[in-house]
């Protein structure tokens, strides 16, 4: 049986705020890097039109696969179920998803008690980097870091569905 991976040991929900990185400080913190590549099977349109309720997401972690589905409501707060799954279907599966590829290095930063996830985005999302931080109530107050920028929490052109479709280099 197959279950999903707890958020913040709340099964099946994400609470995280997403900030624009404004320079490079957050380098010397980090502890970890995951390179990761990510596609989707349905595409931003079909959650915008309200087609589908959920993005349905395939993603290669390092040397780990899952199949994860977010429910589209716009905000820090989302239903997120992940599921591992082979990382030869992952990439069987990376064939079939919509738009472009996301191809990514997640920085692993620690700061004021939080794991912050600092993703450097590479390919057609080049130049793009931004942090997010999952968090254990939508009221949790957080220290931001100096490296963090505008919040962009409730901006969906920084959904990584979107960014599938639209690409940053195309803005």
């Amino acid at each position: 049986m197959v279950t999903a991976i707890p958020h913040n040991g709340r099964m099946g929900i994400e609470i995280e705020r997403k900030f624009l990185v404004t320079h490079d400080g957050w380098r010397a913190a980090a502890h970890r890097v995951i390179p990761m590549a990510q596609g989707y099977i349905n595409d931003m349109g079909s959650l915008d039109r309200g087609t589908q309720n959920a993005s349905v997401r395939v993603r290669i972690e390092g040397d780990h696969a899952a199949l994860n589905l977010k429910s589209r409501t716009i905000g820090h707060t989302r239903q997120e179920f992940d599921y591992p799954i082979p990382v030869e279907d992952a990439r069987e599966l990376l064939a079939l998803c919509v738009g472009g590829l996301i191809d990514k290095r997640r920085h692993l930063v620690e700061h004021a008690g939080l794991t912050w996830e600092v993703d450097e985005f590479l390919g057609d999302n080049a130049g793009l980097v931004v942090a997010e931080v999952e968090l254990d109530s939508a009221d949790q107050a957080i220290d931001l870091p100096d490296w963090a920028g505008a919040e962009v929490t409730d901006d969906t052109r920084y959904y990584n569905v979107a960014l599938a479709s639209h690409p940053y280099s195309q803005w």
